[in-house]
């Protein structure tokens, strides 16, 4: 069995009151325990920090996605917050750094413009499959399931000598990798992405390159007092180029 690596990078509380805790989670630490990762993760980093066991997170990110994750630290009023994301009662916002230019049409479901005049912002929707013990997402020619707006920003940077830009992303739906499928399936795939296009095999404690997908804003209504509220993410993209 592996031994758990360390994960180098810390949480910042957003904000807390008695019944949530909203942290910025960094690129590599995993929201819950899975798999090798236990004590390397925000959730037992939080009980441990507050000396609260009860502690459960409303949502959650995927490992290597940076940004806004809620827990709940209150048992009565878990419910409420996770069924506000159940329910798709949230809006959240997405940033990430890929290829300035698409390369190919999808190959399932429909990209449609805005503007027919300009590339982007484009909404991009597909059938998104994710099978049990299979690494990675794909699209298949059934019913769309998954919807995301995708807009293009400025600021070009180069990337061994390829042109990179920041994209906002607005998911409709929150299928499994729906980001990192949608993106690569326009041929854009996201910088750090160790699994679309290709798989690529990385040491566990190799934290040399993220993945340059940031979860950068989450707004919702509070469901125990309808308060609105509204968390931003600190971490930067792009930070080690």
């Amino acid at each position: 069995m592996l031994e758990e690596p360390h994960i180098p990078f810390e949480y910042e509380v957003l904000y807390e009151d008695e019944n949530i805790i909203v942290i910025d989670k960094p690129h590599f630490l995993a929201t819950t325990p899975r798999g090798m990762w236990y004590r390397e993760t925000a959730l037992v980093r939080l009980c441990e920090r507050y000396d609260e066991p009860n502690i459960t997170p409303a949502h959650r990110l995927d490992r290597l996605t940076a940004g806004v994750v809620v827990f709940v630290r209150n048992p009565s009023a878990r419910g409420a917050y996770q069924m506000l994301f159940q329910n798709r009662k949230t809006v959240k916002t997405y940033e990430c750094l890929a290829p300035l230019a698409p390369t190919q049409r999808p190959r399932y479901g429909t990209a449609v413009r805005i503007d027919r005049h300009l590339p982007f912002p484009l909404v991009r929707r597909s059938h998104i499959n994710k099978d049990r013990g299979r690494l990675q997402a794909y699209e298949s020619a059934d019913v769309p399931n998954a919807e995301t707006l995708i807009e293009r920003g400025s600021g070009i940077r180069f990337v061994a000598g390829r042109p990179y830009v920041n994209y906002t992303l607005h998911p409709k739906t929150g299928k499994t990798h729906q980001l990192r499928v949608h993106m690569n399936s326009l041929g854009l795939a996201i910088l750090g992405d160790d699994f679309y296009p290709d798989i690529v095999q990385r040491a566990y404690d190799d934290f040399s390159q993220p993945l340059e997908l940031v979860a950068r804003e989450l707004r919702f209504d509070d469901p125990l007092n309808g308060e609105p509220r509204r968390f931003v993410s600190h971490v930067p993209l792009g930070a080690g180029l």
